[in-house]
């Protein structure tokens, strides 16, 4: 049985092989145009096979509604010597099970460079594929360390490899602000350059002494979007507010509590004490640049950060005491909750979902979407709440954590290990969880901040193969780890056709 990751739901395999070669064309059903696009696009650079569209071709794929209960992204494979045949009730269940045929396939078909002397067979077999979690996400932090679209582009390859859904975008933060917004052009303009960063971790005082920024344009966000879109991964933006804005700040020091400072873009790590003022012009900027954000993101979720937001400097301004006192809050500290409902409301009332971090399970409006991090228990404080939530608990989904305590690992975010083990025994479900709040769980989603991970090789290899765990846990449900352990055996040669240069 070939080593599939995620593993399917079911899966049968026999006897026998269907063989793609130069004389293989597709059978494409109507709505089955994008998955066989997918298909010939990702199968073209190793086999050179045209796989061109014949209403003869013995090789189908189709959109069944008949299919209704393998839901928005199940599928059902089948697979003879005469014929392959991949249906689904949704457009994007066929790109699910594209990338499974691409696992199928030997090794070799993912390579981007012309293969010689190889047979493409496909094992005869029956699955049936349904995902346990519609979430299955992944957060990239460009903020700290910028990465080119390119790059971007290819990390969403590997992602749709181990059906991951969410492509998290995390796009701005106090070290640079990376989306540009045509009312605010200093926001990259100034907000997307720093001066130096820190070495080592917060608290540190040395400093690289070497400048670092960059900015996308709205039209390579717009074509990551349509990139992503085609292989079946929503990319989800994040705009932090009210706290972690000390790049739009030194931009725009108007909208600050301290109107008269002059701000850099943050060079240290941490959480900086800067935030948002709470006055008209902040939410009008606020909305302005989440119009622009919805206007190039299609995701039905926008993230809004919100978490690690001090206070401070509320309890000393008097504009933002004046402004509790007119909301009729208790405190400048409930500001915090106030400033999150008024934007999240503007987001609903736009047919979106505001998503937050939470820091206790309690602080967000039950209009947000939550991703519990802190505490694990916080993810069945808030589905309790009655939110929906994703759970990223920081021990079992932050890979910007080291993978072992060797001492040869590289820079790593200080203070513990999360290891391969760790990420495929996490259930994003409490054990203790009632059917009602476990219904809320939306899934599980693995993040990779970049205060130390400057490259896409470090990146791929504090991502690679933990992803691959999280990706088998979201999808498959399934808590063996032998199992995972000897498909994953197999599954690494996948990865270094891809070039991925993952963690041994």
């Amino acid at each position: 049985m070939p080593a599939l990751v995620p593993r399917p739901t079911e899966a049968t395999f026999r006897p026998g092989h269907f063989t793609l070669d130069a004389d293989t064309s597709l059978h494409i059903g109507e709505g089955a145009e994008q998955a066989a696009e997918l298909l010939r696009t990702l199968l073209a650079p190793a086999t050179g096979l045209a796989l061109r569209p014949s209403p003869d071709g013995r090789f189908t794929l189709a959109l069944d509604p008949g299919l209704g209960d393998l839901g928005e992204e199940g599928y059902a494979l089948a697979v003879d010597p005469n014929a392959v045949l991949l249906r689904a009730a949704h457009p994007t269940g066929l790109l699910r099970g594209i990338q499974t045929i691409r696992q199928l396939l030997p090794t070799q078909a993912l390579s981007g460079l012309p293969q010689s002397g190889i047979r493409w067979l496909l094992p005869c077999a029956d699955i049936t594929d349904v995902p346990r979690h519609p979430w299955r996400g992944a957060m990239l932090d460009v903020a700290r360390h910028f990465q080119p679209v390119s790059y971007l582009r290819r990390y969403v390859d590997v992602l749709a490899l181990h059906k991951i859904s969410v492509f998290h975008l995390h796009l701005t933060d106090d070290q640079g602000w990376r989306m540009p917004v045509a009312a605010y052009p200093k926001l990259t303009e100034v907000g997307g350059h720093r001066a130096e960063s820190q070495i080592g971790p917060a608290g540190s005082d040395a400093y690289d002494g070497v400048p670092h920024g960059g900015s996308y344009t709205r039209a390579e966000l717009a074509d990551l979007v349509r990139y992503a879109a085609a292989r079946g991964v929503t990319v989800m933006p994040e705009i932090e507010m009210p706290g972690h804005v000390r790049a739009a700040l030194a931009a725009y020091p108007r909208l600050g509590n301290h109107p008269e400072h002059t701000l850099d873009v943050w060079t240290r790590w941490g959480v900086c004490d800067t935030v948002l003022g709470v006055h008209d012009e902040v939410l009008d900027f606020c909305r302005t640049v989440l119009d622009e954000v919805m206007d190039v993101f299609p995701s039905p979720y926008i993230h809004l950060g919100g978490e690690e937001c001090p206070t401070t400097e509320w309890t000393q301004s008097a504009a933002a005491r004046g402004r509790a006192a007119a909301e009729g809050l208790a405190n400048p500290e409930a500001l915090h909750g106030w400033f999150l409902g008024q934007i999240g409301d503007f987001l609903v009332r736009r047919g979106r979902r505001p998503v937050g971090w939470a820091e206790t399970g309690a602080e967000l409006p039950l209009d947000f979407t939550v991703m519990t991090w802190r505490d694990s228990a916080h993810t069945l404080t808030a589905a309790r709440r009655g939110h929906p939530v994703v759970s990223a608990y920081h021990r079992a989904t932050y890979l910007d954590y080291a993978q072992s305590d060797d001492p040869h690992e590289p820079p790593a975010q200080p203070g513990g290990v999360v290891d391969l083990h760790s990420v495929h025994g996490h259930d994003p479900v409490p054990e203790e969880a009632d059917a009602e709040s476990a219904g809320r769980v939306l899934g599980t989603q693995a993040q990779l901040w970049t205060e130390f991970v400057t490259t896409p090789a470090h990146i791929e290899y504090l991502t690679y193969p933990r992803l691959c765990a999280l990706a088998d846990r979201g999808w498959s449900g399934a808590a063996d780890w032998a199992d995972f352990r000897s498909r994953l055996g197999e599954h690494t040669a996948r990865l270094d056709a891809l070039g991925v240069r993952h963690h041994p």
